[in-house]
């Protein structure tokens, strides 16, 4: 990991100005004379800057992302915790952390960073963007807001505009959090049990019935407590918490509730004309949190959209998962 420290100032959408930034990332490959052989991964919710860590078997030699042809740049979002500036950041104008303090963002403020190093970078065009869920929605905006550096688009498992559906399950994990009184101590070690909670919330919007009844599937007939489903959520739920923060979720859950593409541009499918790039919307026929109706509504109003859909029982995290299938399509898609 690289961090960039951006020592200029940085005004947010909603006009919250920071003093300055750093900035996590990472690369592979080499990029060619004429900066252009660039693959731009956006990651999703609480993912960070190396894909090889959280999107295995998509970056290497002979691999989806293949670092003998591209060179693959991921970018941890503003907000987040591995490395950009984020809540437990220490606020220069203050000598503390920001913890609740720390503005609301947007995906356009996220897209603003990400230009931040493309030009850090010397990168003059994007040969491919690509995003997964919120990583989706930062591809996205990203074709819109500077339509002529962008190639391809590829757009996973996410949506236009954030949806009513997927802003109440935030809602839901954001009052979990906000019911932990530690979340208000300005302490780093506060939060966790609200966001214990709050990722066993946000799970069953990225699985399916059909993957817990299958996968968590007791073969006890007698037993009345200690199920495998219950010890899988608080599993995953204190995973989450050693690794991660109550303050960049929330304040990141409000990033993505943000998103909506025509926003200031009149409405969605005018913002959509606007993307210059061929784009490629992948489904997941389980997804429950993002429909493929999503991605097709977004390839239908492209100019030059295409659609691929994968076969996964694991629902919306199934693009982490069914890799093979993704490759297959991506390879397809980009020759």
């Amino acid at each position: 990991m690289k961090v960039l420290k951006y020592d200029s100032t940085f005004t947010t959408e909603t006009g919250y100005t920071f003093p300055s930034l750093e900035i996590a990332y990472d690369t592979w490959g080499t990029l060619n004379e004429s900066a252009d052989n660039v693959i731009w991964v956006c990651h999703a919710l609480t993912a960070n800057s190396n894909v090889t860590a959280w999107w295995p078997n998509m970056v290497g030699e002979g691999l989806a992302f293949d670092t003998r042809r591209y060179f693959i740049v991921c970018v941890n979002i503003l907000g987040s915790c591995y490395g950009t500036t984020g809540p437990l950041s220490i606020n220069p104008e203050t000598g503390v952390p920001w913890f609740n303090d720390f503005p609301l963002i947007t995906v356009r403020d996220v897209v603003n960073v990400l230009e931040i190093i493309r030009k850090h970078l010397g990168i003059k065009n994007i040969n491919t963007i690509i995003g997964s869920s919120i990583g989706g929605y930062q591809a996205l905006e990203y074709s819109i807001m500077f339509p002529d550096l962008i190639r391809n688009l590829v757009f996973i498992a996410s949506s236009a505009k954030q949806s009513p559906w997927a802003i109440a399950f935030n809602e839901s994990q954001r009052l979990a959090i906000e019911a932990d009184a530690t979340f208000y101590d300005h302490n780093p070690q506060g939060g966790k049990k609200g966001l214990r909670a709050a990722r066993s919330i946000g799970l069953l919007s990225y699985r399916t019935p059909y993957a817990y009844n299958t996968t968590q599937a007791e073969n006890d007939d007698e037993k009345i407590t200690s199920f495998k489903a219950s010890s899988y959520q608080d599993y995953q739920g204190d995973k989450l918490v050693r690794r991660f923060n109550a303050w960049s979720y929330y304040r990141l859950t409000q990033l993505a509730d943000s998103h909506n593409v025509g926003r200031g541009r009149d409405d969605v499918e005018k913002a959509l004309k606007i993307i210059k790039a061929r784009t490629l919307c992948i489904g997941i026929k389980s997804d429950m949190l993002y429909p493929v109706s999503e991605q097709k509504y977004v390839a239908e109003n492209v100019k030059n959209g295409h659609y691929g859909e994968i076969d996964s029982f694991y629902g919306h995290d199934g693009f982490l998962i069914e890799t093979g299938q993704v490759t297959e399509i991506l390879k397809k898609f980009m020759g």
